[in-house]
């Protein structure tokens, strides 16, 4: 079975949303192994729409389409493909029923055009919304499978995983195909695939496919076989494979983040953590508090961009900055040791540098030093020399202070999770 996408929506197209319906609905076309070859965004016009539909049904069996489910005009994708298969649109009651009462438990007036909501392609399977009002649908014509959906993720996600996988699984049947993700940092594009490069000349089933983005490094590894089973059973293979090579600078996989990761590891091993930065002003700790439960570890911290605010509030003596400058493994340190003391943490960070583009301290556009205080150790301190834009520069420093706490933490005996 091939399959296309035909999102509708045109806030997709003006760039006010990202096509994230599209990401998801593949990925579980992808376990039942219903192939993906093209994804379609259209905007609110009928006409438009139903020049996509006559496309998609050139080249797949199976359409699916998100969006455009709703009460207003411009919600039109099941008027436009009634009219494309000269289908009747009627009511479903038990939709009606639910947008009714949902009305009414809240005590607020319904409008006719909610009602639209309840309109359903006569002969449908309808599949039921739990987490909005517009019901998905599910019709087969002429030898092709259409599939509606709603737009918003928190509706569309359930309504396809719970209503319509289950219904599109009956329907195929062969080879599953499952994908796992192996996350890297510490090491280049270039240089991974070097280090694996027998592997890459060498696949047929898994394949394995690197790809780079933001300073990281991940491997997807996908596997084709009769049962999910016997898929995963490919990939812990080449899995190992890979691990033998370069497993030291892997640091998770799937949706892990470096971030995620030292959270959880400083979890596991209950320990706190506090940080002074300079450079990236805060977002070491940002980033840290994007994960659930990072309060149990993330006491606080400090953020002294100048060098007045590294005196008053670190406590870093003057003598210290004058002799070796802000942007210097002193400073880290020192940053790092401070940070940790005056918090009462088990762990400090401190982060300085030049984020660019100008120089800064007499120190290149780049130069950035990270300092490590763990226990009552002497401070560590690794030094970064970037060629990247500020910004991107700033993300980076975050990232290798996670990861090189993380590898600290494990060669003095702390357990990775």
């Amino acid at each position: 079975m091939n399959a296309e996408i035909i999102a509708v929506g045109s806030e997709l197209l003006l760039g006010q949303i990202a096509n994230t319906n599209a990401k998801f609905i593949s990925s579980q076309l992808s376990e039942l192994g219903i192939n993906v070859y093209f994804h379609t965004v259209v905007g609110d016009n009928g006409g438009r729409l139903k020049e996509a539909i006559k496309i998609a049904e050139e080249r797949a069996d199976l359409i699916i389409f998100s969006g455009g489910l709703g009460p207003t005009k411009d919600d039109l994708t099941k008027e436009t493909i009634a009219a494309h298969l000269e289908v009747p649109l009627v009511f479903d009651q038990i939709a009606l029923t639910y947008i009714e009462e949902f009305f009414s438990k809240r005590g607020r007036t319904m409008t006719e055009n909610n009602k639209k909501q309840a309109l359903v392609l006569e002969g449908c399977k309808v599949l039921a919304n739990h987490n909005g009002m517009a019901p998905g649908m599910l019709l087969e014509k002429n030898d092709r499978t259409y599939i509606l959906l709603p737009g918003p993720p928190k509706e569309i996600e359930p309504m396809f995983q719970f209503e319509a996988k289950p219904l599109l699984a009956k329907k195929v049947s062969g080879e599953m195909i499952v994908s796992h993700v192996l996350r890297f940092y510490g090491i280049g594009e270039a240089e991974l695939e070097v280090q694996i490069q027998d592997i890459l000349d060498n696949q047929t089933n898994p394949t394995v496919a690197p790809l780079a983005s933001d300073g990281e490094v991940t491997l997807r590894i996908t596997a084709k076989a009769q049962t999910e089973h016997e898929a995963w059973k490919l990939i812990y293979a080449k899995k190992a494979e890979i691990q033998a090579i370069v497993g030291k600078y892997q640091y998770g996989v799937d949706d892990d983040s470096l971030t995620s990761k030292t959270v959880e590891m400083l979890l596991h091993n209950k320990l706190t953590i506090s940080a002074a930065e300079s450079l990236t002003a805060g977002l070491f700790q940002s980033e840290l508090a994007e994960v659930p439960r990072v309060s149990a570890a993330l006491v606080g911290g400090f953020v002294t961009y100048t060098e007045q605010a590294k005196v008053n509030q670190l406590d870093i003596s003057q003598e210290l900055l004058d002799q070796h400058g802000v942007v210097s493994s002193e400073c880290a340190g020192a940053m790092a040791a401070n940070a940790r003391k005056i918090m009462g943490t088990d762990i400090g960070i401190g982060l300085t540098g030049a984020a660019g583009p100008d120089p800064h301290d007499g120190q290149p556009a780049g130069t950035i030093w990270i300092g490590f205080a763990i226990g009552d150790d002497e401070p560590v301190t690794r030094k970064l020399e970037l060629s990247g834009m500020r910004n991107t520069n700033r993300l980076r420093a975050v990232k290798y202070a996670c990861s090189y706490l993380m590898r600290l933490l494990a060669e003095k005996g702390y357990k990775r999770v």
